[in-house]
C-alpha cells in the first residue's frame, strides 16, 4: 500500500538488513521517522550529528555493514560532514540521508537553508545526489548497497526534498539478489617468479588485506616472508608471528629495513602519508602492489607489477602458486625481534611513561575487545606498541584525523557487539585524549541511556600533549595549548555513568575489568601521577 515515502524508505532499508539507524529528528526530517519503528528498525538518539555520524561509522568497522545515519537539512548535514569525511579516508561504508529544501534558487531566508547543500556533501563523500522522487531514492538506496558490496566502501549521501518525503509513493520494490564482486583469478606467475628468486621478500599488508588474515599467516609462515602492518593492518599476522615488524612502518629506521628487502609486496594499502610519515618507502628492491582501488596503484611507488585484484582472491592465487616452493632464508627472528626493541624504546622515549600503561591496560582487557581511540598520544604509543591477536579490532581515525571519534565510535561498535557471544554482548573500549574527549563528551549521555558496559579510557595530561611537543620542537612557544579541564569523573557521575581515577598500574587493571562487568559506562581517567 501507499505510503509516505520518508516511511517508504525505512522499510526499504529493513529489507537491505539494517538493524538500527543513528540519528536526530527535526521538523525537517521527521517524515523519515514516521516508518522507523513500524519498518523494525532500531533507532539511537545522539546528541550531536556528529556523534550520529560516529556511531554509524563505529557501527559499520564492528559490523561490516553500512552505518545509517538521519539528519536533517543545513546544519544537520554539517555537523556529520566530519565524520563523513573520516569514513571516507578510512574506507569506511556510510550512508546519510538528509532532507533538503523543495526551492532553494527561488527563496530566501528560508529555515536550515544552504546554498549548494548537494555540493558541500560531495567533498566528503563518495557520491552525494537528490532524489526528487521516489522512483530515484528507491534507485539510490539501491545503488548504494550494491557499491558497498562490490567497490572500495565509502560514505554515500542521499538527500529527499521535504515535500517529497511526506507526499505518498508505493512500496519500495524487492531487494534483488544479492551482487557481489567478480570473483577473478589474478594472474600471479610473475610474483611467484619473484619469490623464488628472493631471499629477503618483505610483504607490508594494509587494512585491504584484513579478509585473508588466516591465509596470509600460514602462507608467509610457510614461504619464509617478513612483514610489516599498516596501522588498519594490525592484527593480520596475530600476536607472536617471529618475522613480523609489526606497525612500526613511520618509525623512519624502518626505511633501512625495508632497504634490505630483496622483493615488496605490499597488499591493500596506500602507503599513504599517515601510514609512512615521509615521502618514500625506502625500497631498493622490485615492488608488487595489489589493491581494488586504481588510484593506489598508480602513485609515486611506482610499483614494477601492479595487480587490480581483491586481497583475498590474489593471496588464495599465491598461496596455491607457491605450494612446495622452498622458504627465503634472509631474515632471522632475531633481526626482527632487535628492531622491534629498538622501535619500542625510541616510543617510549619520545612519550615516556605510556608503554608500560599500554602493556598493563592490553593485560587487562578480554582477548576479543574492541578499541575505538581518538586523537591522542595514549594511541599514537599503543598503536605501535599494543599488540593485536586478531584484526580488525582496533580502529582510530587514520586519515582525516579529526578529534572526538573514540567515544561516538565506541557506541556505535558497542551496539552492534551487544547481544552477541553472550549476556553482555563482545567486551568494547574507547580510549580519548583529554582534549579531543570534550568534542563529543555530550553522547556519554547515550552509552547511559543503552546502559551499555563500556570502559572509556581518558588520558588526561591537561594539556595538547602532541601540539606542544611539535612547537616547541619547531622552536615556536607552545601558546594555546593548555585548557582549563572539568572534573571529568564528576561530569560522568551526573549523567549517570560510572568513574574511576586509579593510582597506579594494579587499581588500573582491576578498574577496567570493573568496567566491563557494569551495567553502565564508566570513565576511567588517567593522568601523568599514575606513572610515579
Amino acid at each position: 500500500m501507499k505510503r509516505p515515502l520518508g516511511a517508504q524508505i525505512s522499510r526499504m532499508l529493513k529489507a537491505r538488513g539494517v538493524e538500527v539507524i543513528f540519528g536526530i529528528p527535526g521538523v525537517h526530517n521527521q517524515e523519515l521517522y514516521r516508518g522507523i519503528e513500524e519498518a523494525g528498525v532500531a533507532h539511537v538518539l545522539a546528541r550531536h550529528e556528529q556523534g550520529a555520524g560516529f556511531m554509524a561509522d563505529g557501527y559499520a568497522r564492528a559490523t561490516g555493514r553500512p552505518g545509517v545515519a538521519y539528519v536533517i537539512t543545513g546544519p544537520g548535514l554539517c555537523n556529520i560532514m566530519t565524520p563523513m569525511g573520516q569514513a571516507f579516508s578510512d574506507s569506511v561504508p556510510l550512508l546519510v540521508i538528509s532532507s533538503c529544501l523543495d526551492e532553494s534558487a527561488a527563496r530566501r531566508g528560508q529555515l536550515h537553508q544552504m546554498r549548494a547543500q548537494e555540493t558541500a556533501a560531495a567533498c566528503v563523500c563518495e557520491w552525494s545526489h537528490t532524489a526528487r522522487s521516489a522512483d530515484a531514492a528507491y534507485g539510490l538506496i539501491a545503488r548504494a548497497f550494491d557499491e558497498f558490496a562490490t567497490l572500495r566502501p565509502r560514505p554515500r549521501h542521499i538527500q529527499v526534498p521535504i515535500a517529497r518525503l511526506a507526499a505518498e509513493a508505493p512500496p519500495p520494490p524487492a531487494p534483488p539478489g544479492r551482487v557481489e564482486r567478480a570473483r577473478e583469478v589474478p594472474e600471479v606467475a610473475p610474483v611467484v617468479d619473484l619469490l623464488r628468486r628472493a631471499r629477503r621478500p618483505l610483504f607490508i599488508l594494509g587494512g585491504g588485506a584484513v579478509g585473508a588474515a588466516d591465509r596470509l599467516r600460514e602462507l608467509l609462515a610457510r614461504i619464509g616472508a617478513a612483514a610489516f602492518e599498516t596501522y588498519a593492518g594490525r592484527g593480520i599476522l596475530g600476536a607472536g608471528c617471529a618475522l613480523n615488524f609489526g606497525s612500526a612502518l613511520p618509525r623512519p629506521s624502518s626505511a633501512e629495513v625495508i632497504g634490505r628487502a630483496d622483493l615488496i609486496v605490499a597488499i591493500g594499502t596506500e602507503l599513504a602519508e599517515v601510514d609512512l610519515w615521509r615521502d618514500r618507502l625506502g625500497r631498493t628492491a622490485p615492488m608488487v602492489r595489489v589493491d581494488i582501488d586504481p588510484a593506489s596503484l598508480s602513485d609515486h611507488e611506482g610499483a614494477e607489477i601492479r595487480l587490480l585484484a581483491d586481497a583475498v582472491d590474489f593471496v588464495q592465487a599465491l598461496d596455491a602458486a607457491t605450494a612446495g616452493m622452498a622458504p627465503a632464508s634472509g631474515w632471522a627472528p632475531e633481526e626482527v625481534a632487535a628492531a622491534r626493541a629498538r622501535w619500542r624504546a625510541d616510543s617510549d622515549a619520545e612519550r615516556p611513561g605510556i608503554v608500560p600503561l599500554c602493556d598493563a591496560l592490553r593485560a587487562a582487557v578480554p582477548a576479543d575487545t574492541m578499541i575505538y581511540s581518538d586523537m591522542t598520544q595514549f594511541a599514537y604509543v599503543a598503536k605501535e606498541v599494543w599488540e593485536m591477536d586478531r584484526p580488525g579490532h582496533w580502529h582510530h581515525p587514520t586519515g582525516f584525523g579529526t578529534l572526538g571519534y573514540a567515544l561516538p565510535a565506541a557506541i556505535g561498535g558497542a551496539v552492534a557487539r551487544r547481544g552477541r557471544g553472550g549476556e553482555r554482548g563482545l567486551p568494547t573500549m574507547a580510549i580519548a585524549g583529554d582534549y579531543g574527549f570534550q568534542y563529543s563528551l555530550q553522547e556519554l549521555g547515550v552509552a547511559v541511556e543503552l546502559g551499555l558496559p563500556l570502559p572509556i579510557i581518558l588520558w588526561d595530561n591537561g594539556r595538547l600533549g602532541e601540539i606542544e611537543n611539535s612547537m616547541t620542537a619547531a622552536q615556536i612557544a607552545p601558546n594555546a595549548v593548555r585548557a582549563r579541564n572539568p572534573d571529568f569523573c564528576r561530569l560522568a557521575r551526573a549523567w549517570g555513568a560510572a568513574a574511576a581515577e586509579p593510582s597506579d598500574l594494579a587499581d588500573l587493571q582491576r578498574a577496567v575489568q570493573a568496567a566491563f562487568a557494569a551495567d553502565r559506562p564508566t570513565l576511567i581517567r588517567l593522568t601523568p601521577a599514575i606513572l610515579r
